[in-house]
């Protein structure tokens, strides 16, 4: 308010001195500005962003965003009044203006970091027709092998139990997130067979370890199906037909 007083004020005793009219030069500034604001839109814009984006937090170098519209995926080496400069992982450069990560929505993916566990997201799609109930028999070679808890009950189906065995697993494996989400779960059935789906927070950030250790954990759960009596869907190819015939 005293900022709005002071320029008016200013204005009138302006206008009293060179003998013109309030209005006059309030015109004169309304035009200046409108010039003002044409030649110097990026750098107002990018500024006003600039104060947003750092009052609230939303941006600093260092982070990796994914902004899909503009190409980006990397991390953010260069934050100016005019441009973020983000390094994609193939080491190319894209530059998006300021304004436009407050105007549109991007991908901050600090918050994975600071949180301590980056989400594995995976389904292994199982062929419906090799899900039954389990005999006496294998749940005995289950319960030899360490597969089965000796309480387990005699009638449970041979996926419910692959299930329970890899959810004990995940809690107890070390590059597990045991405090965060976890659960292994079987989705909607499709034509291609029912999805058995783990989902958990491994503690590895980096692209390499982190891609290993789902790789590992999907390699794992694919070995484990025959011990189970399941198999893996895969769509016949053109030597299945060729032998089967």
């Amino acid at each position: 308010i005293q900022v709005i007083v002071f320029f008016v004020g200013g204005i009138i005793i302006i206008s009293i001195l060179i003998g013109k009219s309030p209005a006059t030069l309030f015109a004169g500034l309304g035009a200046s500005a409108a010039i003002l604001m044409l030649v110097f839109k990026d750098t107002i814009l990018g500024f006003v962003a600039g104060i947003q984006l750092s009052a609230n937090d939303m941006l600093r170098p260092g982070d990796w965003i994914t902004m899909s519209k503009y190409g980006a995926d990397g991390t953010v080496i260069e934050v100016t009044l005019n441009a973020i400069k983000v390094r994609n992982f193939d080491n190319t450069i894209t530059t998006i203006p300021p304004y436009a990560l407050v105007s549109d929505s991007f991908q901050n993916w600090r918050g994975m970091r600071e949180c301590g566990g980056r989400r594995i997201k995976r389904s292994v799609f199982i062929d419906a027709r090799t899900i039954h109930r389990r005999t006496p028999e294998e749940t005995a070679r289950l319960r030899e092998k360490g597969y089965l808890a000796a309480d387990t009950s005699q009638e449970i189906v041979n996926l419910q139990a692959l299930r329970e065995y890899l959810a004990n697993y995940l809690r107890n494996c070390p590059d597990v997130r045991s405090d965060l989400m976890l659960m292994v779960r079987t989705l909607q059935p499709t034509s291609e067979g029912v999805p058995l789906e783990f989902y958990c927070f491994t503690r590895h950030f980096e692209w390499i370890p982190y891609e290993a250790f789902q790789s590992a954990l999907t390699d794992r759960v694919l070995t484990l199906l025959p011990e189970f009596g399941l198999q893996a869907f895969q769509r016949p190819a053109g030597t299945d037909l060729h032998e089967r015939h």
